[in-house]
């Protein structure tokens, strides 16, 4: 159960001069209480998480595929901000494929739970899911679910990714990047996640059960380092 963050993970990802990932964000004043999110039949995995992910979406590249869908409007329509990564989620995760999952019954989130964690994931339809999902399997309470998750993401620095994005880069360079500005973080706890095209979707960081920085198992390490990535830079990173 999550009850803290470590306060080892923490040092480690001391904060340094950071590129800004909600830009100017603005909480919208027509936020709402999301639809409960319930699992499918087989989709339930209830089990003891060994380690966790740290997942961090690219939004630009999101909102470059799917910002035209209405659910998406807060994150991709620049009335809330331009975002840069935004926390996917925190997810218990143990070796293998099949990772707890929908571990309980989930009710909708509160609005002031929303508003609290909006600028970190702005979509109250993502955090209700990430709640359902993964954090049932974490925690009873969402407020402490999300709270170390936000603790974990705040933690983080993120690289310039629109230096990155004018170069010729690998996947190897953007996690390189994330250890370079993290200290405590070595390249081997990034995974990158690209899409078919080779751009980036996402940025993992394999943690143990204790959430310290851990070498990434096979099934979690995402892209080859070799693999050539772009990076889709969108309205706010021109």
């Amino acid at each position: 159960m999550i009850s803290r963050v470590s306060s080892a993970l923490l040092l480690a990802l001391a904060p340094l001069p950071a590129f800004a990932q909600a830009q100017q964000c603005r909480i919208p004043e027509g936020l709402s209480e999301p639809e409960r999110d319930d699992p499918r039949p087989g989709e339930i995995v209830n089990k003891r998480a060994t380690q966790h992910l740290l997942a961090l979406s690219w939004s630009p590249h999101f909102c470059q595929r799917r910002g035209s869908e209405p659910k998406n409007r807060f994150q991709c329509s620049g009335e809330a901000g331009q975002f840069g990564f935004i926390l996917h989620g925190l997810w218990p995760d143990v070796p293998g494929k099949q990772d707890p999952a929908w571990c309980a019954p989930a009710k909708p989130l509160s609005k002031s739970l929303i508003r609290q964690h909006f600028c970190m994931t702005p979509s109250p339809d993502l955090l209700q899911h990430e709640w359902a999902k993964h954090g049932t399997c974490a925690s009873n309470d969402p407020a402490s679910y999300f709270k170390a998750a936000s603790l974990l993401y705040n933690a983080l620095t993120f690289p310039d990714m629109d230096a990155l994005s004018r170069r010729r880069i690998t996947a190897a360079t953007i996690a390189a990047a994330f250890a370079a500005r993290n200290p405590g973080v070595t390249p081997n706890s990034v995974a990158v996640m690209t899409d078919d095209k080779g751009w980036l979707r996402e940025v993992r960081l394999c943690l143990t059960q204790n959430f310290r920085p851990m070498p990434c198992r096979p099934e979690d390490r995402g892209t080859k380092p070799t693999r050539f990535v772009k990076i889709w830079r969108g309205p706010g990173l021109r």
